[in-house]
């Protein structure tokens, strides 16, 4: 077990990272989760936990990783809003002074690099000046943590053009740094976030940003009966998930993103403010002059699948 800081190399100090946690009755798998992120290769970082009320034994296992990490570990109470509400009261908090910030679920197994990986693919590819921030595929376990799979390769460029109708990857995998983080605490604060991962995704590309999407995993990404979301992989699963869409869960996600763009204001480019134009008149229509208006705006998924179900969404209204 190693909590010394080291270095990149001899000629540059270590950028602090904050590691933002949400837990909620999460004592199955939590020590593991833990002793993956003290078990980091790099060490120059400190983890809040913020914790949504739980019944189980999870504060007891918070208390005695307290006793070893210190001052390295804080604890806390979410707001018990929900899983969102609950990274966003960590995300947005000014005491929280770090240079690069990263999410991490509670159930998750971090592989040893999952840092230093992420944190040296940001540094090469971007700048302190723009909001930027890392992501990428997962490997896939069940709850005994046997390998099932890696979560969708996605090929297509990350763009706001993809992020008006998808998330990129999931808030687990992502690094920001400190100017993305910037763009989450700038939000109102009666703002309707639905999912911190695509809404940062979303800020990200608005704002001109630079996103970085990885095909390597980085860590393991537990499936089991109490996920929140889980990963979209299997038929069964794709099939539920159009369901919803079908249903207008995706027309309400969108319209609670979209809202959030409008009380910010982001300073899009052309090319992107007409793809929201033409985004937005999409909504509530249907047949034809939903293709159309979709079409016109260049919005697109990453998968053939993806589209598809998107378009079926836009020619029936639910978009």
């Amino acid at each position: 077990m190693m909590l010394d800081n080291q270095r990149l190399d001899s000629s540059e100090t270590r950028p602090l990272v904050a590691i933002l946690m949400c837990t909620y009755n999460g004592a199955a798998f939590l020590r593991e989760q833990l002793q993956s992120i003290i078990d980091q290769s790099y060490t120059n970082w400190f983890l809040v936990v913020s914790d949504d009320g739980s019944t189980d034994n999870t504060l007891q296992l918070l208390n005695e990783y307290s006793d070893l990490l210190r001052d390295r570990l804080i604890i806390r109470n979410g707001p018990r809003q929900g899983f969102a509400e609950n990274f966003m009261s960590l995300v947005s908090d000014p005491g929280l002074n770090a240079e690069y910030f990263a999410f991490a679920d509670q159930d998750d197994v971090w592989h040893a690099n999952k840092l230093m990986h992420s944190l040296e693919a940001l540094r090469r590819q971007s700048t302190p000046e723009k909001p930027a921030i890392y992501c990428g595929r997962c490997r896939l376990i069940n709850a005994e943590g046997e390998y099932v799979g890696l979560s969708p390769l996605f090929s297509r460029k990350p763009s706001f053009s993809n992020a008006l109708v998808q998330s990129l990857a999931g808030a687990n995998t992502m690094l920001l740094n400190a100017k993305a983080r910037h763009l989450l605490m700038r939000l109102p604060q009666d703002a309707l976030v639905i999912a911190h991962d695509w809404l940062t995704y979303l800020l990200v590309t608005a704002y001109g940003g630079i996103v970085i999407y990885d095909a390597q995993p980085t860590l393991d990404y537990r499936q089991h009966s109490a996920n929140v979301i889980g990963a979209n992989t299997n038929v069964l699963a794709r099939a539920k998930r159009l369901g919803l869409l079908l249903k207008g869960r995706f027309r309400n996600w969108s319209q609670a993103n979209l809202s959030i763009l409008d009380a910010l204001r982001p300073p899009l480019s052309q090319q992107d403010a007409q793809a929201l134009r033409w985004f937005k008149q999409s909504h509530g229509a249907k047949g034809f002059k939903a293709l159309m208006t979709l079409h016109r705006s260049g919005v697109y998924r990453q998968t053939r699948l993806g589209q598809c179900s998107l378009l079926l969404a836009a020619f029936l209204g639910k978009i």
